[in-house]
């Protein structure tokens, strides 16, 4: 495709663009502005976007990325009940930290565990009932968010390095399946999520920091 037939399908989709990808998309970016704030408002308006977009996930046949909102949904409630928590001290009891070795494995074993499911799935279910599925790269980008939310609620660093996977996977592939919009504002969450992941790498330098000097 040249870049004259991708603006032309870029302009094509935004024309196309519904009300509803409208106020989902702007949502979305302000649940991640929030979240790279540590902000609680991250859940609200993340219950937002996801709630829109299990809507028109269904009606576009996109069946992975439905159940990925389905997902997000439940986790912003786990989450926003983690982030509200506080101790005695009225202190927060989650939070910002890096991931140790095993944390890391057992994140990466639940990449794989809903990879390899949401790959299955949509592989059988593309002959008859997701004809527009692409059960790899639809996979990749489910499992890597699934795996990003939920270490999104439980405030670890590595959160971000899941959702920088799921924004790059993500770009192409509502941008080939018509969501042009969508595919821009994936786009911007890229940006976000980078930022994100340099922010909270300093917040939990600073967190590691007042651990070891209460000690």
């Amino acid at each position: 495709m040249t870049l004259p037939e991708i603006y032309q399908q870029f302009i094509a989709g935004l024309k196309e663009t519904g009300f509803l990808e409208f106020i989902a998309v702007i949502a979305g970016i302000a649940s991640v502005w929030f979240s790279r704030k540590e902000n609680i408002w991250v859940y609200p308006t993340g219950l937002i976007n996801t709630t829109f977009y299990i809507y028109l996930s269904f009606k576009g046949s996109l069946f992975g990325e439905a159940t990925v909102n389905f997902y997000y949904t439940v986790m912003s409630i786990y989450g926003w009940i983690l982030w509200t928590r506080k101790n005695e001290q009225k202190e927060h009891v989650v939070q910002i930290t890096f991931s140790n070795k095993k944390e890391w494995l057992i994140e990466i074993g639940f990449f794989l565990f809903f990879y390899i499911t949401i790959f299955s799935a949509l592989t059988y279910l593309k002959r008859d009932f997701a004809p527009g599925a692409i059960p790899w790269a639809d996979a990749f980008a489910s499992a890597t968010a699934f795996t990003g939310m939920w270490l999104m609620a439980r405030k670890k660093v590595e959160s971000w390095i899941w959702w920088i996977a799921t924004n790059i996977a993500s770009i192409p592939l509502f941008f080939i399946k018509h969501y042009v919009f969508t595919s821009v504002y994936y786009t911007v969450l890229l940006v976000l999520a980078i930022m994100g992941l340099i922010e909270w790498r300093k917040r939990a330098r600073q967190n590691l920091l007042l651990v070891k000097s209460a000690a």
